[in-house]
């Protein structure tokens, strides 16, 4: 059991139905562990101390029919350590639930709206939850995978995670029961700002080749010929391929990286040892003195 300490929100998009999960931590492949959807069910963020099963046991109920407020209450008073827990949900009609235990490491909360639920902990203040609520409801003009990546900016603008960053993910679900969209950023210095770029790479790329895929209520059918095309080119030659990390970019990641190892490397330069240590000085002359004889 892994704790997590995230920001995070789950979202219902009310003109297209697509559930979406947007996550970024201070650990590795938090998208790997985090967000769990089902198209056409709901879309849930179990995060701090991770129980995976409260998220699949949510999708189960939600999808029998449970409001999402009953089955959170079901599924919490059988885990013996639900304190530990933080779980933000939201359900295909765009009801949304939250817990945050009292375990949880501060700062820590939730926050719910209309089709939406932002949580986090071990942030860098309680701003971090407000920033993200209000960049979820200001942009209600904006698609799904937009409006989620926005809120993840808002977060890490206002202090994220207080131990630094290192992964971020961003996932949707629309009518299929495989994923629209699944970026993941893992062990980086900007993971939310790699992210960003990644999406917009992803929507040149990638968006345009999964709307060719098999669809389940449909004929399998084949690639346009025009997104066959643009996949056959290298990378480096398709649309969106100008978003690569200019210098200035890797030289801001790595300044973000090794900014602890610089802090500490000045405080050393600034401690004041001669009270633990009298200073050390080196006389090359001193073996060629002469000693006194009895």
């Amino acid at each position: 059991m892994m704790e997590l300490n995230t920001f995070s929100i789950a979202a219902r998009c009310p003109r297209t139905g697509q559930l979406g999960v947007a996550v970024a931590s201070a650990v590795p492949a938090v998208g790997a562990m985090c967000p769990y959807l089902r198209a056409g069910v709901g879309a849930v963020s179990t995060q701090s101390w991770v129980n995976p099963y409260l998220a699949l046991h949510l999708l189960d109920r939600i999808g029998r029919g449970e409001r999402v407020e009953a089955a959170l209450s079901a599924v919490l008073a059988a885990d013996d350590r639900a304190d530990l827990r933080q779980v933000g949900l939201v359900d295909a009609k765009g009801a949304a639930a939250a817990w945050t235990g009292s375990g949880c490491t501060e700062d820590a909360g939730h926050r719910r709206g209309p089709g939406y639920s932002v949580q986090g902990n071990m942030l860098a203040s309680q701003a971090v939850i407000d920033a993200m609520a209000e960049a979820f409801e200001g942009s209600a003009a904006l698609d799904l995978d937009e409006r989620l990546m926005q809120v993840l900016e808002a977060g890490d603008r206002a202090g994220g995670d207080r131990r630094g960053k290192q992964s971020a993910a961003l996932k949707i679900v629309d009518r299929e029961e495989y994923p629209s969209l699944d970026l993941r950023v893992d062990e980086h210095a900007a993971p939310i700002s790699e992210l960003r770029r990644i999406l917009t790479i992803a929507r040149r790329q990638l968006v345009p080749f999964v709307a060719g895929m098999p669809r389940k209520d449909g004929p399998a059918g084949a690639l346009p010929d025009d997104v066959s095309a643009m996949l056959l080119r290298p990378p480096g030659e398709r649309p969106g391929a100008d978003s690569a990390p200019s210098s200035d970019d890797r030289t801001i990641s790595h300044q973000d990286q090794f900014a602890p190892v610089l802090a500490e490397i000045r405080k050393l330069r600034e401690l004041d040892l001669t009270e633990v240590h009298p200073p050390i000085i080196f006389d090359p002359s001193l073996p060629y003195r002469p000693v006194p004889h009895d």
